[in-house]
């Protein structure tokens, strides 16, 4: 067993092992994302081998791609590492929402993935038998904790690159103003702990948007690929979360529905408070979400520490980005944080050539130890990592500092237990019941079908 140690940002501390975004935006097609980064190369960096993976050599890598926001940055950091060692490195980002799908169909290829991720435990056994043990590899000795890995016995099959957070990102500045108007139901955005507090606030400020300068108290919670993650996904999240803690379990073969009406609640003011009408919400993106809330014209908008990139820039200044938890009204919840984990772990294809697995197992050393690796997680993707080799790197994302905060307020984070939804098609259904509600085309009682019923069915399916 690995020592633990802690992480500098103190992540480590919240999470547990076989824990589950980061997610994307992007709808793209692979090869328009992808494709060939670096070319192979022939010069000799033989006097660089003391820094991992920088010693030359045979076999090439190829990365399937799951995070399409961080495609650019994987084709430039690919690059380096090529212009470095002279071993290409070929990255292929898979469009949002099609990685397994994508997946399936790289690695029925003669040249398929050496390097690929899979989302937690379930996508593990869709996946172990093309998992190579990393038990022996160095980017599993920098790993900073045994919490990140997923393993059986002693087998380490996965790593986790990646620690992300979630949860209501909102505009210091205009809660602030809003807080100076007359009849504010609050004084300071430190008074919203509890889902009673966030929905006083988003009525009172959508029925003086005009007042605020804004379009509604939510960006547009769309239904589109690029977007509905963000609620069959990660606001689903929230009442299996509190299901797991009431039941004291950790997955199930047949959920519940136990805090379906809370789901039900925090759904209704999302599109209720917001930039839109529920009925344009199937046309309505990621992107515009985003935008609308880099442009002053929503105070909240659910998403994680990954979309700094999105929102930094345009009218909402670095120093006015906050986050807020989840609220969904259950009992406690003002002692509960944000949503901390991670659905993104490293795999090596087992499959592919002794040269082909090193050449991978270096660019993974590289990528988490090289000054260039580092800056390029930190800085550029603006990813918190559990290894040892960052636990000194400081970050310019203040989405990030928000959300350390929380870990050392005495909140309890909210852990990701999506990476126990049964299967894809299970959230497919439940976005789809979502939407069809939010349009009026459909009841809410097809949302519990498909998320009590649903969870029944396609767990059988995958564990027959």
């Amino acid at each position: 067993m690995k020592k633990r140690q802690i992480l500098a940002l103190g992540l480590a501390a919240c999470m547990v092992a076989g824990m589950a975004a980061g997610c994307g935006s992007s709808t793209k097609e692979p090869a328009e994302q992808g494709g060939t980064a670096a070319e192979q190369g022939t010069t000799d960096k033989t006097e660089e081998a003391e820094t991992p993976g920088a010693g030359g050599g045979a076999g090439k890598v190829y990365y399937l791609n799951f995070k399409p926001e961080q495609a650019e940055d994987w084709q430039k950091l690919a690059q380096a590492y090529t212009d470095e060692t002279g071993i290409p490195v070929n990255v292929v980002t898979a469009a949002a929402g099609t990685y397994e799908s994508t997946l399936k169909s790289e690695m029925a290829k003669s040249e398929a993935p050496t390097l690929f991720q899979v989302n937690g435990p379930v996508g593990l056994a869709n996946w172990k038998d093309y998992c190579l043990d990393l038990s022996g590899s160095d980017v599993y000795g920098f790993l900073s904790s045994d919490d990140f890995a997923l393993k059986e016995g002693d087998s380490v099959y996965g790593i986790a690159y990646v620690i992300e957070t979630y949860g209501i990102i909102y505009n210091k500045a205009l809660v602030n103003e809003y807080c100076g108007l007359d009849g504010a139901v609050i004084a300071s955005a430190d008074e919203i702990k509890s889902f009673d507090t966030l929905k006083a606030v988003a009525d009172d400020m959508q029925a003086r948007k005009d007042e605020l300068g804004i379009n509604g108290a939510f960006a547009s919670a769309g239904m589109d690929s690029s977007s509905d993650w963000r609620f069959k996904t990660h606001l689903a999240n929230m009442p299996i979360y509190y299901e797991y803690q009431a039941d004291g379990i950790s997955s199930t073969e047949a959920i519940k529905g136990t805090y379906l009406d809370n789901y039900k609640a925090i759904w209704d003011l999302y599109i209720t408070d917001s930039t839109c009408e529920p009925a344009m919400l199937s046309a309505k993106t990621g992107g515009d979400a985003a935008a609308e809330f880099a442009m002053g014209e929503a105070v909240f908008y659910q998403n994680g520490t990954w979309a700094y990139n999105d929102v930094t820039g345009y009218e909402v200044d670095d120093a006015d980005l906050g986050m807020l938890p989840i609220y969904i009204g259950v009992e406690g919840e003002d002692k509960q944080g944000l949503c901390t984990g991670s659905e993104n772990y490293w795999c090596v294809n087992n499959k592919a050539s002794e040269e082909d697995i090193q050449a991978t197992l270096d660019f993974l050393a590289w990528v988490v130890s090289s000054e260039t690796g580092i800056n390029s997680l930190t800085n550029d993707m603006g990813f918190v990592t559990p290894f040892t080799t960052f636990e000194s790197v400081e970050t310019s994302n203040p989405l990030v500092a928000a959300a350390n905060e929380y870990l050392t307020n005495g909140t309890t984070s909210v852990t990701w237990n999506f990476t126990t939804m049964p299967s894809e098609e299970w959230k497919n259904g439940v976005g789809s019941a979502l939407l069809e509600y939010a349009q009026g085309t459909g009841e809410w009682d097809a949302v519990v079908t498909a998320f009590v019923d649903g969870w029944a069915t396609e767990y059988q399916a995958a564990n027959q």
